[in-house]
């Protein structure tokens, strides 16, 4: 954890995430990544120079039109002293029942978003932050470079201008490697995604793809989110 911490503390300066004041909800899938973010800011709540809270939101799509279980997560948080929530929805309805979606990623994402945004709004939250790595920015970069011809990849912070939230990913520096040994190490209680969908997307083909390219050319995530950083595309 203090590898992923110290790379969390510099995204956060580098970008200037986080300021005094600030009410910070992590969009918590359940995922080891977003669990990982979650611990990571509440430990860095504890030091850092500019004072704020940390509160942890899950949305749940409800897939196959039931409830998850997230308990352990609550037990946790419990633990640790964050403030824990789970939002039922009835994405998973609609997305797949009543609209039949044969592309369903698209319009989920959108919706749980929308959600997690609706909820951070409630718990008087001004900042979001998602579990987005640096592996998921190369893969994004590749994904919409190969797909659809553009040089595009999310912002390490964005405006949600309409609600009044800016989203931010503390994450972005730190490689899955580290994510994944934090995770273990700290016996984070990971919950497995009920998604149909989870491992048959584009973005996990281009994950592979990527994979592939590393054992040719050692450090091309890296390399690739630097050069966004150079180019300063899209607020890198």
């Amino acid at each position: 954890m203090q590898a992923v911490l110290g790379k969390v503390r510099k995204a956060v300066k580098q970008y200037d995430m986080i300021k005094s004041g600030d009410r910070i909800a992590v969009g918590v899938s359940g995922g080891k990544d977003s669990l990982v973010l979650l611990a990571a800011l509440k430990r860095l709540s504890m030091f850092y120079p500019e004072s704020f809270t940390v509160c942890g939101i899950t949305v749940d799509p409800c897939f196959d039109g039931k409830k998850c279980d997230f308990s352990v997560i609550e037990d946790y948080c419990r633990e640790t002293g964050i403030q824990y929530v789970v939002e039922r929805t009835e994405i998973w309805n609609i997305v797949f029942g009543e609209r039949k979606e044969s592309n369903p990623c698209s319009l989920c994402s959108r919706m749980r978003k929308g959600a997690l945004y609706n909820t951070a709004q409630r718990l008087g939250c001004n900042k979001v932050a998602l579990g987005h790595h640096l592996d998921d920015a190369a893969a994004t970069f590749y994904m919409n470079l190969v797909n659809s011809g553009t040089l595009w990849c999310f912002s390490p912070v964005s405006e949600i201008v309409e609600k009044g939230i800016t989203l931010i990913r503390p994450l972005i520096l730190t490689d899955e490697r580290n994510i994944i040994h934090a995770a273990k190490t700290e016996l984070l209680p990971v919950v497995k995604s009920g998604c149909p969908m989870d491992g048959h997307t584009v973005r996990a083909d281009t994950e592979k793809f990527l994979s592939v390219l590393d054992k040719e050319y050692r450090g091309i995530k890296q390399k690739t989110v630097s050069a966004m950083q150079k180019a300063h595309l899209c607020g890198w």
